[in-house]
């Protein structure tokens, strides 16, 4: 894949809970060794905003193929519209932009206007392009960019308190058009993914993060909540794929109560890096964490590399 130009070189076009942009240092570090000069297939099974798979694409011209899924639907007819019908997505973006900064002296009117969108998109039973726009609207407008939904996968987020938010970004969504002409996306689970593993294949993992508390529970984002049983049949699925050859890093949470990853993952390389954790409810809760970054491969090359 040819690298992209710095004049239309994309970023995520969401705000994203867990999203893995102030990572991108650390990751970097702990990059399989020769991956910025061997050809390689770059797979991400839970892409959310496409932090990491952006800066991939804008870094790693050797990449010759990259391959994106995510179980969440709405989010990867997002990606889909993006790439198909970009100028179109544009043009509804811009109707909503209009629509909402026009109420910004009525804060009645507009927090109307947030719930009648939330519930339209609710219905599910718009165009594609009408629901991608409806996605990025209530990301844009919501509460601190957060995507939930409840059993029933109903969006359940609260507006949020932005003056004039940037509903639509037409210099990134044409960039990040541009990036995904190439990129093969799907939608389900990530277990079917292991049909792309083999050797030549990276696979960046970030699965909804196990909680660090009860009340800190955001990672409902799909249906189905993914909880212990899920963090394991993934464990189960990063052993497929090492004995399939492929070479793999993986993000969650640091869980120290009962050392859950620590066990469940003792056979591969486990590092502890510094985070920053910007959703709680209460202000005072935010602040630095710990976050794991779990390989199964040594990446002192790499990181000596990074280094000199």
């Amino acid at each position: 894949m040819t690298l992209l130009k710095d004049i239309n070189k994309p970023k995520p076009f969401l705000k994203w809970a867990g999203g893995k942009t102030q990572l991108i240092s650390e990751i970097e570090k702990c990059l399989p060794p020769g991956i910025r000069t061997k050809k390689f297939t770059y797979i991400e099974p839970f892409v959310g905003s496409g932090a990491i798979l952006f800066w991939m694409l804008n870094n790693f011209p050797n990449m010759e193929k990259a391959i994106i899924n995510d179980i969440n639907s709405d989010l990867i007819n997002t990606y889909k519209i993006i790439c198909s019908k970009p100028k179109e997505l544009i043009s509804t973006l811009k109707e909503l932009q209009n629509e909402n900064h026009d109420l910004q002296s009525n804060e009645e009117k507009k927090k109307e206007y947030y719930y009648q969108k939330r519930d339209l998109y609710n219905t599910r039973s718009t165009d594609k392009i009408t629901q991608a726009s409806l996605f990025i609207f209530l990301n844009r407008t919501c509460f601190n960019g957060l995507y939930r939904v409840n059993s029933r996968n109903l969006y359940n987020v609260p507006m949020g308190s932005y003056k004039l938010p940037r509903i639509c970004d037409q210099e990134n969504i044409l960039a990040a058009s541009n990036a995904l002409q190439n990129i093969e996306i799907l939608n389900g689970d990530f277990e079917k993914m292991i049909n792309y593993a083999d050797k030549h294949s990276f696979f960046y993992l970030d699965p909804p993060y196990k909680p660090l508390s009860a009340t800190s529970n955001f990672n409902s984002y799909a249906e189905n909540v993914f909880d212990d049983n899920e963090q394991k049949r993934l464990k189960d699925f990063c052993v497929k794929l090492d004995s399939r050859g492929s070479k793999w890093l993986l993000s969650n949470s640091d869980i120290q109560e009962n050392n859950f990853f620590d066990m469940i993952y003792g056979e591969f390389i486990i590092k502890r890096v510094d985070a920053k954790r910007v959703i709680n409810s209460k202000p005072d809760k935010r602040g630095n964490l710990k976050e794991l970054l779990i390989t199964n491969y040594s990446y002192e090359q790499t990181l000596s590399v990074a280094q000199s």
